[in-house]
């Protein structure tokens, strides 16, 4: 290992695919002692270094910056918590975005034993990117979270829509129209489950690498926490209660049409045969069988 490359110690990704979670796993493992989370869930450094630098460009991280760190909602905001958030906004917002500026953002971990990101776009890293982010650390942890095929599909659809102030499309348009639109690459680019396993398994050791799924967390979700605690080797700890049980970030509530499914059932076979080469067992509710 390249020790001038190296940025920390431990560093724990979550990848997990869009609409798969991940926003319920942050909020309760923000809580645990042992984890170092900046103000930013989803920083997407990796992606913008090696991929497409979109997700941080000037325009994009000052509009995070303003709705979200630098615009106190309450007179009664504590000083000393101001003072903080608006240095590490400082470090969000300066240039170049390169590897000095992804560690400043750390700048306040102390003795937590990982720093911590969460990002669905780096599920979508080739393999070449993946072999520079494993030289940030001198341990990667990788964590994968899946969900059914078509549920997430279905969930991500309307979520981008509402994002996009479109949700009346899905009110007018045929299935046809939502095939094509799902279809998109930068939708459905998040649906090969099995090629991004491959790419992260060329780099990652398996005992690096966690995969695990959405459906778990509706049926086990203290021991779908216990078994991410024991993948870091970190202490298991009792979460609130009322956290577990809080639904994040939703799409709106609009069922699942019938025929979703079947538009997609050819790639969906495909990438569960894929997953299952790669030594996984699926979730027996997943829709699409």
């Amino acid at each position: 290992m390249d020790e001038d490359q190296v940025l920390f110690d431990r560093l724990f990704l979550s990848v997990g695919a869009m609409k798969a979670g991940t926003t319920w796993i942050y909020t309760l493992l923000d809580r645990h002692p042992e984890l170092f989370f900046t103000f930013e869930k989803e920083i997407h450094y990796f992606y913008a270094r090696y991929v497409n630098d979109h997700p941080l460009q000037d325009h994009r991280r000052l509009e995070n910056a303003r709705n979200r760190y630098i615009n106190f909602a309450s007179n009664n905001f504590p000083v000393a918590n101001a003072r903080r958030r608006l240095r590490w906004a400082a470090n969000y917002l300066d240039s170049p975005v390169d590897d000095l500026w992804y560690k400043n953002l750390f700048v306040y971990m102390q003795n937590q034993k990982y720093a911590c990101d969460f990002s669905n776009l780096y599920a979508l890293l080739p393999e070449d990117a993946w072999r520079h982010v494993s030289a940030k650390a001198r341990e990667l942890k990788v964590m994968y979270t899946l969900r059914d095929p078509a549920k997430r599909l279905w969930s991500h659809v309307k979520f981008h829509l509402q994002v996009i102030n479109k949700s009346e499309l899905l009110e007018t348009w045929t299935p046809e129209e939502i095939y094509d639109f799902a279809k998109k690459p930068f939708m459905w680019e998040n649906a090969e489950y099995g090629r991004a396993l491959r790419t992260m398994k060329a780099v990652v050791a398996d005992e690096n690498l966690h995969v695990c799924f959405y459906e778990d967390i509706r049926t086990e979700p203290a021991e779908f926490l216990k078994k991410i605690e024991d993948f870091l080797r970190v202490e298991n700890i009792e979460y609130p209660e009322d956290l577990i049980k809080r639904r994040v970030n939703e799409s709106l509530p609009r069922p699942m049409p019938d025929f979703f499914p079947d538009l997609f059932k050819d790639d969906f076979e495909r990438i569960a045969q894929e997953l299952k080469d790669e030594g996984l067992s699926l979730p027996d509710t997943w829709t699409f069988r």
